[in-house]
């Protein structure tokens, strides 16, 4: 009974249910990960929700279409959105941008333990794992208390806000046995799964380059201009700068708005490491060893402080580049299918969440074969959604992430491999800033060519916040 007390709920979670499957069926009949799914086959995940906006709430449904899942605990630092009460929302958020405020009004089987502060919900022991959606520079601390205080994780995407602060994480959760993974959804897509099977066998021969771009034309005014004002009544606005720097508060920063400000995030975060993540991916490369970017905030006239319109080139030790563009000035598809482009010897593929089509390569000077492979179109066998997403994206991760919380296997998008992506636009983001080709040492994560550069790796957190 001594050693019995010292053993977790969520060791006992999952002991459980591999316990129970190898005596009902014989340990070979059923995997711990299929048997979980089954509804009834043991207790339920406590989850702890860590921001409830717009990405929180849609990630909370996800959570929640999951049988074996109990919401447990919700925190946020604005109480319309703690509350779950859409009519409470600032009238100023809801007209300019509706979209992205959550719809709310859940109805959850066992009403949920509301907290303000994040670090009340961590010291509830009856939480076994939790959920952070909150802005970018909120993810580092809030992950690495979730580990010290015995959670598991999941943590969206971008990973961070500085590339030091992913190196923290990964050093935290070595030094625990908790699993942490990141949402980098394209990891739990059928596609782009069955494409990193492929690639790297040569299913379009030695592939050298690829290509994406984050395309939205926020032209003139983009997210405008305005003064600062007092925020919301309900809305705590010093919990919510957390480490950054004390600044007034502003409609265009928060919520969601911040997505264009460096101090707390960039579209090269927002958008590029979803893509920066599936290229590398597919092409099984894990850092570049140099980078080169041009661009700036060329054309839009607004507060933003981060590129309108960029270019970023990644080159790596085994010959092959990557490019990504943002383009916030322009719109129009980049390529006749997908979001991104492996070109290789014996053809290009074009992917998206909703399938890939391959295009054979065509003989160029001196060469006399023909097709080398035949053309492909492969497409997602789940039905998509309205918005034509594919379900299986994010779902897949979440569904994945618990089965990995029982049976303590990694899961599809480790800590290291969402920092590893992250790194990429925080790479990419100094390299315009510094306007110099950078070199990249991956082992050391340092710039081996620019002081300037490495001060740029990390900033000083306001106290009484500590990394």
């Amino acid at each position: 009974m001594k050693n019995m007390s010292k053993t977790t709920r969520r060791e006992f979670i999952g002991k459980a249910g591999i316990v129970t499957a190898g005596v009902s069926l014989g340990v070979t009949a059923l995997n711990a990960a299929s048997y979980n799914r089954i509804i009834g086959a043991n207790d339920k995940i406590r989850m702890g929700f860590i921001g409830v906006g717009n990405r929180g709430s849609q990630l909370l449904k996800l959570f929640m279409d999951q049988p074996d899942q109990e919401v447990a605990s919700l925190c946020d630092i604005y109480d319309p959105y703690l509350q779950r009460d859409r009519s409470k929302v600032d009238q100023r958020y809801l007209s300019v941008m509706p979209g992205q405020i959550p719809k709310m009004g859940e109805k959850f089987p066992v009403k949920p333990v509301l907290y303000k502060d994040y670090r009340k919900l961590l010291q509830d022991k009856n939480i076994d794992a939790v959920c952070i959606a909150t802005p970018d520079h909120w993810h580092a601390l809030q992950t690495i208390d979730a580990i010290k205080a015995g959670k598991d994780v999941y943590v969206e995407k971008p990973l961070t806000n500085t590339l030091v602060e992913g190196r923290k994480m990964v050093e935290a959760q070595g030094k625990s046995d908790r699993i942490v993974a990141v949402g980098l959804n394209r990891r739990g897509n059928v596609v782009f799964q069955k494409l990193a099977s492929e690639i790297p066998q040569g299913k379009i021969g030695k592939v050298s380059v690829a290509r994406a771009a984050r395309v939205s034309n926020m032209a003139p005014d983009g997210i405008g201009k305005l003064k600062a004002e007092q925020p919301p009544r309900d809305l705590d606005w010093d919990m919510w700068l957390g480490p950054r720097a004390y600044r007034p508060y502003q409609y265009n920063i928060a919520p969601y708005m911040f997505r264009w400000w460096s101090e707390y995030s960039s579209q090269m975060g927002n958008w590029g490491v979803h893509y920066m993540d599936a290229i590398r991916w597919l092409m099984g490369e894990r850092a570049p060893v140099a980078i080169t970017a041009h661009g700036g905030k060329f054309i839009i006239d607004h507060d933003a402080d981060i590129p309108d319109t960029m270019q970023v080139t990644f080159e790596f030790a085994s010959k092959k580049i990557i490019s990504f563009a943002i383009y916030e000035a322009t719109s129009g598809d980049l390529f006749p299918y997908g979001e991104l482009e492996l070109r290789g010897t014996k053809g290009n593929v074009y992917a998206n969440e909703q399938g890939y089509r391959i295009i054979p390569a065509t003989k160029g000077q001196f060469q006399k074969w023909d097709k080398l492979i035949a053309e492909e179109e492969f497409k997602n066998p789940t039905t998509l959604l309205d918005d034509g997403s594919a379900p299986d994206s994010t779902s897949g991760l979440i569904r994945n992430f618990l089965d990995c919380v029982k049976s303590r296997k990694q899961p599809y998008c480790t800590l290291e491999e969402g920092h590893r992506s992250t790194s990429f636009a925080h790479l990419a983001n100094i390299a315009v800033a510094t306007q110099q080709k950078l070199l990249w040492d991956a082992d050391k994560e340092r710039f081996t060519n620019s002081d300037v550069a490495n001060s740029m790796l990390q900033y000083e957190y306001r106290s009484p916040w500590k990394l």
